[in-house]
């Protein structure tokens, strides 16, 4: 089988001939720079650049040799962009490693060593402290309330948002007149190139953004004592949502396999709403993105969705999901073998295979090793499983446990790394 042969018989829950992996295909599958410049040091790769293609949770964009030596997958397609040298410029990471910040992000650094991000029109938007690692929001458009006219404001406030403003490829060329041409061509040329699968992130988040406009407590209280504006909300931003889907089903329907949804639904303790709510708010939506997808594309659909989301699974299943990730299995109710053989059948889970918040960071290189070998007999049996971690590996990952986590799986799969 080829990379994409395993990844899309994965996700049609056919076993293929070895798990598929994924590092790096999203923002929420993807490594730290830091850790990543470390890594490349530890494997002794002293060619290339750690560029930061995600610049508010300071990712890396894994490099052909990287993808290759430990046998990923699947790719992004807004890799195709930024490929030139000049589109690139040098800095600091705060433990004094060189990486590289796209041409189009000057962050203000600050008398104490902190960083200020501003939109297109100078506005102050996310910060990041000294000796930080990722950029916070610092501005929140609909704080003190929502405007009457949301369908007209919306626009404006989105660009005052870092998630939007400080965009990854390939949306940091969306505002270019001849993107949509850019993005086939490039699609197309990478998918003649590799026999990865190719992801395209698309984002359509509902919860999130009106988090990201209102502000978490407020957005909270809302859903129970502001329905009303909280649906002419998600009625405004659809509108912008599915205009955004039409053109990537178009463009790119044909040549790209998955496409990556986003919106954080749980906590740790469980969802962040009741699943009375989400059926009521948003299944909605999301039934109407899926389906859109499906219906004018050859793409699978993937929810990224942090925390304990076991209660809306169903739900998310229902909307038309074909992939979870990450399968957080740190939260409540995530339990990895009871989430495959209740879900297993019915939706491809997408992450979960090694714990990014006790044991890659912490652990020896043994015990990780351990640990992702008890995942993969869980999970892999019967497909619908892709390897990746629960979420981003973070600065402080030490490289053996990286390394430790891919040979389990290389391992697993027969295959020497």
């Amino acid at each position: 089988m080829t990379a994409r042969e395993r990844i899309l018989s994965a996700v049609a829950h056919h076993e293929p001939d070895a798990v598929p992996v994924d590092l790096g295909a999203t923002p929420s599958s993807g490594i730290s720079a830091t850790a990543y410049g470390n890594l490349k040091k530890h494997l002794g790769m002293h060619t290339g650049q750690t560029r930061i293609y995600d610049v508010v949770q300071q990712l890396a964009q894994p490099e052909d040799a990287i993808l290759d030596h430990f046998g990923i997958s699947v790719i992004d397609a807004g890799r195709t962009f930024n490929e030139r040298d000049q589109d690139w410029y040098d800095i600091r990471l705060a433990d004094g490693q060189q990486a590289q910040y796209p041409a189009w992000f000057k962050p203000e650094q600050q008398e104490d060593g902190a960083y200020i991000a501003r939109n297109r029109d100078g506005m102050d938007i996310a910060h990041m402290p000294a000796g930080g690692t990722f950029f916070d929001q610092s501005t929140f458009p609909w704080l003190d309330g929502y405007p009457t006219d949301m369908a007209a404001t919306l626009p404006d406030a989105m660009q005052q948002v870092l998630w939007a403003e400080l965009v990854h490829s390939p949306w940091d060329h969306a505002g270019e007149p001849d993107f949509w041409d850019q993005l086939r061509q490039r699609t197309l040329a990478l998918r003649a190139s590799t026999d990865r699968a190719i992801m395209i992130v698309c984002g359509c988040n509902l919860f999130e953004w009106g988090t990201f406009l209102r502000r978490m407590d407020n957005f909270m209280m809302d859903l129970y004592t502001e329905q009303d504006s909280v649906r002419a909300f998600l009625d405004a931003i659809m509108v912008h949502h599915m205009a955004t889907l039409e053109k990537v089903c178009k463009t790119v329907g044909d040549c790209c396999d998955i496409l990556r949804f986003g919106d954080d639904l749980g906590m740790d303790s469980g969802p962040f709403m009741s699943p009375d709510v989400y059926r009521d708010l948003f299944k909605p939506h999301h039934t109407q993105l899926c389906d859109y997808v499906h219906r004018n594309s050859g793409m699978k659909t993937f929810l990224h969705s942090c925390g304990s989301i076991r209660e809306l699974l169903p739900d998310l299943i229902e909307a038309g999901y074909d992939i979870i990730n990450p399968m957080q299995t740190n939260c409540r109710d995530m339990d990895p073998q009871e989430l495959k053989k209740d879900f297993g059948k019915d939706i491809c889970f997408w992450g979960g295979g090694c714990d990014t918040r006790t044991v890659l960071n912490r652990a020896t290189p043994a015990e990780v090793r351990r640990h992702v070998l008890e995942r993969l007999e869980m999970l892999a049996p019967g497909g619908g499983f892709v390897f990746n971690t629960v979420h981003n590996i973070l600065p402080e990952v030490p490289p053996q446990n990286i390394v430790a986590m891919f040979e389990a799986v290389a391992d697993f799969n027969g295959k020497i790394i």
